[in-house]
């Protein structure tokens, strides 16, 4: 029975084929090449294994099968579209509606529910789905590891640019409005709390006019002004925080006479569902604000730290209200030279295809991470890669020599520093260099059998100062199912005109009842 119900509940398949579907022509029900070998490749249930732990078996009503939810994700990131664009053109197309196994008079997901799986299995699913794919490809001898580069970069986080006058006012409006939430809920009802942002506002508007007037104020009395606003911002922050701690300890002793009161009713056989919904917010409002109490704290420390002279640490300093994580990394780009988010580290091959990557916290060196890299490249693959390479970065003898001992025949990495005339001879050989230029992608496409994901093999779009090179595209459009109406209708227009020798009827003209999707 149990089995029944978790098949009920977690749906892996959708529904079967139906009765309009069986009579349509075999034309339409053939899909294009790309999508065919992607429907073959999915059919794996595999792929469906990453999904089990985020689903209860018994509760909850049936999800949407996870078949169709891999295949939309796969189109929504292959055209890149947004989640309705994506459920949008599904629903109107009958090509895409058979690739996701939706039925012709079923409906497809709402962008809500897609968003919401999304959100629910999160990158360790991604995780998942990514190491059965390798294991696929390594089991079908598809992985070449004859030569793995490997590079970091920066993950942007979803912050904006974080300033210490921006983070404190929006911190203390976030303080008013919890503690709103925390009253609300019943929690702390008579503790008064002052609501500070508009006081935050104007200080932090005080700021962003110094700033905009530095041409007609001195440079200095500019700064002293900037600095002054920051400091009253801060001030005003650990006021907020004082009393924000005085409502999270009414709070939490509220929260303790609701529970004796349910324990009571329980202890009686009643049971008061209103009273838990109540009970439910007010924790829910009380640890939001606990939390938003330390990062404030937290924040207003290291803006006293700016404002003494020294500048905070990087590797602890906090540059966002809801991302604890994110760190500022200086990757030493032009125009952007601090990013703000996360490290990540990929490895890739001849192919490029991501043979491995790693995110990390912050902006830790890149040295340490190559080794353990190539090891998990090693065991998904079974064999070690013939050469590594890598940037400056990682450009140090341990390295080398931990390569050397998982079994890389080739380590083609400059040495940091200056070298010696050994190290100098080794780097000036033909196959490091030409090593190194693979590694940049310094190649030309006919050089590179993966040139064209870089550079774009599209013989009308050639670089204004170097023609050899060709600017990056976008991937394919699948047949008929990434134009435009209008240029297709265009096109009919032209082609009616050039058989007939008449313009096409208004209705064409105008597109009714014409789709410029091949279905």
């Amino acid at each position: 029975m149990r089995e029944g119900i978790e098949a009920i509940v977690f749906r892996t398949v959708g529904d079967q084929v139906s009765l309009w579907e069986a009579v349509l022509p075999a034309e339409l029900l053939k899909l294009p090449d790309e999508l065919a070998r992607i429907d073959a490749l999915l059919d794996d249930p595999v792929f469906f294994a990453p999904f089990v732990p985020f689903f209860d078996p018994r509760i909850g009503r049936p999800s949407t099968p996870m078949e169709t939810y891999l295949r939309l994700m796969f189109l929504k990131f292959r055209y890149r579209l947004g989640y309705e664009s994506l459920c949008r053109e599904v629903s109107d197309s009958i090509t895409w509606r058979r690739f996701c196994r939706i039925p012709l008079d079923g409906s497809v997901p709402h962008p809500t529910t897609l968003m919401k799986l999304t959100t629910r299995c999160g990158p360790a699913a991604v995780e998942g789905l990514n190491e059965a794919l390798l294991a696929k490809a390594a089991e079908a001898k598809l992985l070449r590891t004859s030569r793995v580069r490997a590079d970091t970069t920066v993950v942007p986080a979803n912050v904006c640019y974080p300033t210490d006058s921006g983070l404190l006012a929006k911190a203390m409006r976030r303080i008013a409005a919890t503690g709103r939430r925390v009253q609300a809920a019943g929690g702390a009802v008579r503790t008064r709390v002052r609501d500070r942002s508009r006081a935050a506002g104007k200080r932090a508007h005080a700021v962003a006019s110094k700033l905009r007037s530095r041409g007609a104020l001195g440079r200095d009395e500019a700064t002293a002004a900037v600095l002054a606003s920051t400091g009253e911002l801060a001030q005003l922050a650990e006021i907020a925080v004082r009393d924000a701690q005085r409502l999270l300890t009414n709070g939490r002793r509220a929260i303790r006479r609701a529970q004796a009161r349910a324990a009571e009713l329980r202890a009686r056989g009643e049971h008061d569902a209103v009273a838990g919904r109540r009970r439910g917010r007010l924790v829910r409002a009380v640890n939001d604000l606990a939390k938003l109490v330390a990062v404030t704290h937290q924040i207003a420390a290291q803006t006293r730290q700016r404002l003494a002279g020294t500048t905070p640490d990087g590797a602890t300093r906090r540059v966002s209200l809801h991302d604890g994580d994110a760190r500022p990394i200086a990757k030493g780009r032009l125009g952007k030279p601090i990013e703000f988010g996360h490290q990540a580290q990929v490895a890739d091959n001849d192919d490029g295809i991501v043979l491995d990557h790693t995110v990390e916290v912050g902006n830790p060196a890149d040295a340490p991470q190559l080794a353990p890299a190539v090891a998990r490249v090693k065991k998904r693959t079974g064999r070690a890669p013939g050469t590594v390479t890598a940037d400056r970065g990682y450009g140090e003898k341990r390295v080398d020599d931990a390569l050397h001992d998982l079994g890389v025949r080739t380590v083609v990495i400059p040495r940091k520093g200056k070298p010696g005339p050994a190290r100098q001879a080794e780097e000036h050989r033909r196959v490091f260099r030409r090593t190194i230029k693979w590694r940049t992608g310094v190649r030309r496409p006919h050089q590179h059998p993966q040139a064209w994901l870089r550079l774009g093999p599209h013989p009308h779009r050639r670089h204004p100062r170097r023609p050899n090179l060709d600017r990056a595209r976008r991937p394919d459009p699948q047949p008929g199912q990434d134009q435009c109406p209008r240029r297709v209708i265009h096109s009919a227009e032209a082609t009616f005109t050039r058989h007939t020798g008449h313009h096409p009827t208004p209705a064409l003209s105008t597109g009714a009842g014409f789709s410029g999707r091949s279905s």
